[in-house]
């Protein structure tokens, strides 16, 4: 089956659920509930074109719903922290990528927002830190500089992995700044990070789901929460 995606012709949520109607069927249990929830907010925040904020969140928790493990990994008893999740679900996708969908959609369409992302010191979690008195982040300009060549090295590699997880750091700090009331609804301050963000997030939760409906043989564990009569 020809993959959905192409740099003109991006995914989209309906034409992932007719997919995944036809195919459902060989899918096990775990894999079936995170498709399931996932395209369930990916649907809703496609229908979301007038508030910038609310459709970064939907999103987000789509992808929670994609990449999120059992209760105890999301309770931290694994000793793991979200990060490290983060990363073992990149390169989980990454391996499913033989066609270089994820690296190619952020480098054709968002090159020059994800330049501004990873330069953005609101979205750096190391600014906030100092900012907010911790020790030893007083130097946090000098580790974006240093990140930044980190990443660097990354994009000439074609390590998409470490390109997700750096650009997943500076989400999950607009994740943090919403959901826990550290931004003001709407606001112009913050406009810039917020619609860049949601653009990438966009584009890539698809792809996401579309890889995992891909390769139902691996194995998924059960998302949280599952259902329970």
């Amino acid at each position: 089956m020809p993959h959905l995606y192409s740099a003109d012709h991006p995914l989209h949520a309906q034409s992932l659920k007719d997919k995944q109607r036809r195919l459902r069927d060989g899918f096990a249990p775990p894999l079936t509930l995170r498709v399931h929830r996932a395209l369930s907010w990916l649907l809703r925040a496609e229908q979301e074109t007038d508030d910038e904020d609310v459709r970064f969140i939907l999103l987000w928790i789509g992808f929670n719903a994609a990449y999120a493990g059992d209760i105890s990994q999301a309770s931290g008893e694994d000793g793991r922290t979200e990060r490290e999740r983060f990363l073992e679900f990149f390169h989980t996708m990454v391996r499913f990528d033989s066609t270089h969908r994820l690296y190619d959609a952020c480098w054709d369409r968002f090159t020059s927002e994800i330049r501004l992302l990873l330069n953005n010191r609101y979205v750096y979690a190391a600014f906030w830190l100092h900012q907010n008195g911790y020790a030893g982040y007083s130097n946090w300009d000098l580790r974006l500089a240093d990140e930044w060549r980190q990443i660097s090295k990354a994009l000439a590699a074609h390590d998409t992995a470490t390109l997700l997880s750096k650009l997943f750091d500076r989400l999950y700090v607009l994740r943090n700044q919403l959901v826990h009331g550290g931004g003001t609804w709407n606001s112009s301050v913050n406009r810039e990070q917020v619609e860049g963000c949601s653009a990438l997030l966009g584009c890539l939760l698809p792809i996401f789901i579309d890889l995992m409906m891909d390769n139902p043989g691996h194995d998924w564990s059960m998302p949280h929460y599952p259902v329970v009569d």
